[in-house]
């Protein structure tokens, strides 16, 4: 029998992750909660979604090279559907 172990990345760490991302494309996710577009239950959907990610280090140079806002997320990113609708 083989189990499927699940590593999650750091919650920290993909918490300012998923926030960076956010703010690159102009997205608030402070005001997106505040204002009901983005309830608490689907933020922290967000965050676990980003830790379960395997492309950190992709989504990590992309993020320390992209200093003017974007209308999309990095490719890949298993958030950008939820981050464009928020857009």
């Amino acid at each position: 029998m083989s189990s499927n172990i699940l590593h999650l990345g750091d919650p920290v760490t993909h918490f300012w992750m998923t926030r960076a991302v956010a703010r690159i494309m102009g997205v608030n996710l402070s005001d997106a909660m505040a204002e009901g577009a983005l309830s608490a239950k689907a933020y922290s959907d967000m965050v676990t979604t980003c830790r379960k990610c395997p492309l950190v280090a992709e989504c990590q140079h992309w993020l320390a090279t992209e200093a003017v806002p974007q209308n999309a997320a990095f490719e890949g990113c298993p958030n950008r559907c939820t981050l464009e609708r928020l857009q």
